[in-house]
């Protein structure tokens, strides 16, 4: 068993035998009822939190090169602060502030229940109205963010690290995600295809293969999310190519996509790919359980996942090249400037003679 936690909500999950979904079930039911806080184990938690936050990105700069990018990238929006939280707030941190936020969010009216694996509804749903009916359900707050500004400036992150050998060139756009705006993030997620869906999609072929400008290129859209998702792009240019260049190589591969739009091959191809990719994340029992709880913890229906193969059958090329222009333009971001970052090496030292 183990949990994590998102931006948008928190997942516990265990894989065990059939014959213990009951058990199971009960103590995440216990989860969610007066749970004790001793203050000597809130205290050493707090270490532990904090302790994985120096591991993980205190001293990994590529953790905190991206945490610095999502801040500059999210002004005035929770997604502009870390999950696992700042140092200096996590050292503050008390057993109320813990019991406090506890008793408001975990009740059974706030949560979802999803079991996958070796078990029918019919076994399953007289154990959930058994075990989690009994517990009262409470006013919750309502899950509304607030929104990023208007801006007009772009952002730019420097961040020289001696541990880093390899410069890095990343690029991150804000774009809606599924809740937001369905028809706009599924073409912005066959266009994430195109542009990276393997050795002949567009940034590999023209990038590494063609130009030889990046060593290693990929591209990301995240969709699922309760407000703004993003679309990320990470670098890495080839020997003696500065990452100035390379910035203006990828932006060259937007500009002929926005000028030109995607061939009728680009576009059958990618919901190809994007189709059985879905087929292959289905195929276990822990995937179609996430696949479930990231998108109905984000707004999202069960319909949404069910007929999504279909929705993006459904995408025309026109819609992609809409959503390019709209979200990817180098040369007019609008309002929702992307955030450009460099992380790089120090800086040589010149040795005086």
């Amino acid at each position: 068993d183990n949990a994590f936690t998102s931006q948008d909500y928190t997942a516990y999950f265990e894989s065990v035998a059939s014959a213990r979904l009951e058990d199971v079930m009960k103590m995440e039911a216990d989860r969610m009822t007066a749970l004790s806080f001793p203050p000597d184990e809130v205290l050493s938690e707090r270490k532990v939190v904090m302790e994985e936050r120096r591991e993980r990105t205190e001293n990994d700069p590529r953790a905190y090169f991206g945490e610095q990018m999502k801040a500059a990238l999210f002004i005035n929006h929770p997604y502009g602060n870390p999950v696992i939280g700042w140092l200096q707030e996590l050292d503050s941190l008390e057993r109320d502030n813990v019991k406090r936020f506890y008793e408001t969010h975990y009740a059974p009216n706030n949560a979802i229940l999803i079991v996958s694996g070796d078990v029918t509804m019919k076994q399953l749903k007289p154990l959930a109205e058994m075990i989690f009916g009994a517990i009262p359900k409470r006013d919750v707050p309502e899950r509304k963010w607030t929104d990023v500004p208007p801006l007009t400036a772009s952002a730019h992150v420097l961040l020289r690290h001696p541990s880093i050998r390899q410069p890095m060139v990343s690029r991150i756009h804000r774009a809606p995600s599924y809740v937001m705006n369905r028809e706009e993030s599924l073409a912005l997620q066959v266009l994430e295809s195109i542009l990276d869906g393997g050795a002949a999609t567009r940034l590999y072929k023209t990038l590494v293969v063609e130009q030889k400008m990046a060593s290693n290129v990929s591209l990301s859209y995240q969709a699922d999310a309760l407000s703004w998702g993003t679309i990320t792009a990470s670098m890495t240019p080839s020997d003696d190519v500065s990452p100035e260049d390379l910035e203006f190589a990828y932006d060259g591969v937007l500009r002929a996509l926005i000028k030109d739009g995607v061939t009728d091959a680009e576009l059958r191809e990618a919901k190809n790919r994007m189709k059985d990719e879905a087929v292959f994340a289905r195929d276990s029992v822990m995937g179609p359980a996430m696949i479930f709880g990231q998108a109905l913890t984000t707004g999202e229906t069960i319909d949404d996942v069910e007929f999504w193969p279909d929705n993006i059958e459904k995408v025309t090329a026109q819609q992609v090249l809409d959503a390019a222009r709209k979200y990817l333009n180098p040369d007019d971001a609008g309002t929702m400037p992307p955030v450009t970052g460099y992380l790089l090496p120090p800086e040589p030292v010149e040795v005086m003679e």
